[in-house]
C-alpha cells in the first residue's frame, strides 16, 4: 500500500488511518449500506440509467471487448453493456460489496448474460495483467483509502492503449440535492456522520486536480477531465425511500427513537419540495466524466 507523507505524522499512523477507512468501506458496504443498494436496486438503476447509457455507448464507440466495471454494485452498468456487447465480448464487474455482488450474479444468471462478477477490493486483487481493453465505472472509485494504489492496480490489468472512462460526483457545493436530507436533518440527529474533504466517499474526487495527479501518479495518460450536468429524475413517491437509506442520514436515521424519526423524515421531506415537480424529482448530478489510457510502454514493462 502506497503510504503518502504527511508532515507530522508517523508511517504508523499514516498506516493505521489507511487500514481504519478500508475497514470502514468493508463494514459500510457488507452492512447497512450493502444492503440499501439491494434493496433499492431498481429506484438505482432508474436513477442513474443516463449514466448507465453514456458508459455502455463509449465501450460500444470504443474497440474494446473485454471490460471491467470497478464497483459495479448490484451490476447494472456491467449488464447494461454485457448486453449491448452481445457475443462480441464479455464484462466483469468488481465491488468489495458481498451483498451486491450476491444480486448482480443472480441478474445475470436470470438474463443469461455475458457477465461475470468478483466479489474483491479493486485497490488490490490480482487481476490478471493486460486482460482488459476497456475499464469503466459509474460513481465506484471514490472509495478507496488509497486512489493511487487502486488506479495503479487497475491499470496493470489493462492493456496497451486500453481506455479507462469513468463518472465520478463534483463537490458538495454543486449537488445540493445530495445534502439536503443530511443538512435538514442535522439538528434532530447530531450523530450524522460528517464528510470530509479528499477521504473516500461520494466526494472524494470534487476537486479536478486531485483527479489528474492520482491518474497521472499511477501510470495512466491522455487524461481528460471534463465537467458534465445530468438530470436525474426520481418519482415522487419514492423520494421518502431514498433519503432514509442513503447518505450520511441512511447510515444513522434507524438510531433514532420512533418520535424523531417521524420528525426528521417530515422535515427532510420538505427540504425537498424544490426538487419536486408533480410526480417527479428533478435534480443535476453534477459530476466528472473522466477519460485516461494505458500507455504502451507501461504494458511493456508489465510483460517483461
Amino acid at each position: 500500500m502506497r503510504l503518502p507523507i504527511l508532515e507530522g505524522k508517523t508511517k504508523e499512523t499514516i498506516l493505521d488511518t489507511a487500514n481504519q477507512a478500508h475497514n470502514d468501506q468493508e463494514l459500510l458496504w457488507n452492512g447497512q449500506g450493502g444492503h440499501a443498494w439491494v434493496e433499492a436496486q431498481g429506484l438505482i438503476d432508474r436513477l442513474f440509467r443516463p449514466i448507465e447509457a453514456l458508459l455502455a455507448d463509449a465501450v460500444l464507440a470504443g474497440r474494446g471487448d473485454h471490460v471491467l466495471d470497478v464497483g459495479c454494485g448490484t451490476g447494472g452498468v456491467t449488464l447494461a453493456v454485457a448486453r449491448r456487447l452481445g457475443r462480441r465480448g464479455s464484462c466483469v464487474g468488481v465491488d468489495i460489496s458481498g451483498p451486491m455482488i450476491a444480486t448482480a450474479r443472480s441478474r445475470a444468471e436470470r438474463e443469461g448474460a455475458r457477465a461475470e462478477f468478483i466479489r474483491a477490493d479493486a485497490q488490490v486483487h490480482p487481476f490478471e495483467p493486460a486482460s482488459f481493453d476497456t475499464i469503466i465505472s459509474r460513481f465506484g472509485v471514490m472509495f478507496f483509502d488509497d486512489p493511487v494504489a487502486a488506479f495503479g492496480n487497475l491499470r496493470h490489468a489493462a492493456r496497451d492503449g486500453a481506455e479507462l472512462r469513468f463518472f465520478a460526483w463534483r463537490g458538495a457545493a454543486e449537488n445540493p440535492f445530495m445534502t439536503t436530507a443530511e443538512r435538514a436533518a442535522a439538528p434532530f440527529l447530531p450523530n450524522i456522520p460528517a464528510r470530509h474533504p479528499g477521504a473516500p466517499g461520494q466526494f472524494a474526487f470534487a476537486d479536478r486536480h486531485r483527479i489528474h495527479r492520482i491518474l497521472e501518479e499511477s501510470g495512466w495518460a491522455a487524461i481528460e477531465i471534463r465537467p458534465i450536468d445530468i438530470a436525474c429524475t426520481l418519482r415522487e413517491g419514492e423520494l421518502v425511500d431514498y433519503f432514509t437509506r442513503f447518505g450520511p442520514l441512511g447510515r444513522v436515521l434507524d438510531e433514532a427513537d420512533e418520535r424523531t424519526r417521524a420528525q426528521v423524515i417530515k422535515t427532510v421531506r420538505a427540504a425537498f419540495d424544490p426538487f419536486v415537480q408533480g410526480a417527479e424529482v428533478r435534480f443535476i448530478a453534477a459530476c466528472w466524466a473522466v477519460d485516461a489510457r494505458s500507455p504502451a510502454e507501461v504494458q511493456n514493462e508489465v510483460g517483461q
